[in-house]
């Protein structure tokens, strides 16, 4: 799952949201920079990439991808993922996306001071080209793969990835379909138990 799920799937808490939102930029040895809750939607964060790398619906996705994209199939998919939830989202939530996702980006502006470099530095593009409401968009996929592909040091191919998204969009957006309660019932499960 990508940006948009990490913060959904967080609950009504802004510091357990900041934390699964920032979980790819942080490592264990960074936890002490930051409060309980915050910590706690880090651990979340992972927690929920490591449910969703060994789910066996999330494999099929990847398997589709992974002939071209190899590795990178796994951050292809979980940006494909983002795109349902966004497609779908009245399915997921009473809030409208566009309030949702102008609620949250004011939220982390507001923390920007707990926030890590590479997050401070990412989030005016994150809100100027409005990745979190354009996932739902081809175009808005395009973008950000493209910005990801000039960002990694390899040939990753993934600015690329809309052309597959496309052709299997039903298939992958059932593989969503599938998954997505499952994951939702972990996340009750992990904020149950924290």
């Amino acid at each position: 799952m990508n940006f948009l799920a990490h913060i959904f799937l967080s609950g009504e808490s802004d510091e357990l949201k900041i934390g699964n939102f920032i979980g790819d930029f942080v490592k264990a040895s960074d936890m002490e920079h930051y409060n309980k809750a915050v910590n706690q939607g880090i651990r979340m964060h992972w927690a929920i990439d490591e449910f969703t790398d060994h789910h066996d619906v999330v494999q099929k996705s990847k398997d589709r991808l992974r002939p071209k994209y190899g590795h990178y199939a796994g951050v292809i998919v979980d940006i494909y993922y983002d795109h349902f939830l966004a497609r779908n989202w009245k399915d997921y939530h009473s809030v409208d996306l566009r309030l949702f996702v102008n609620r949250e980006y004011k939220m982390l502006e507001n923390h920007i001071s707990i926030l890590p470099k590479k997050v401070v530095h990412m989030l005016p593009y994150m809100i100027k080209y409005d990745w979190l409401f354009n996932y739902q968009y081809f175009d808005g996929i395009e973008r950000v793969m493209h910005g990801m592909a000039n960002r990694s040091n390899f040939n990753s191919k993934m600015e690329q990835s809309v052309v597959e998204l496309k052709k299997y969009h039903k298939e992958f957006e059932k593989e969503f379909q599938d998954f997505f309660p499952e994951l939702q019932a972990f996340c009750e499960d992990f904020l149950e138990n924290k």
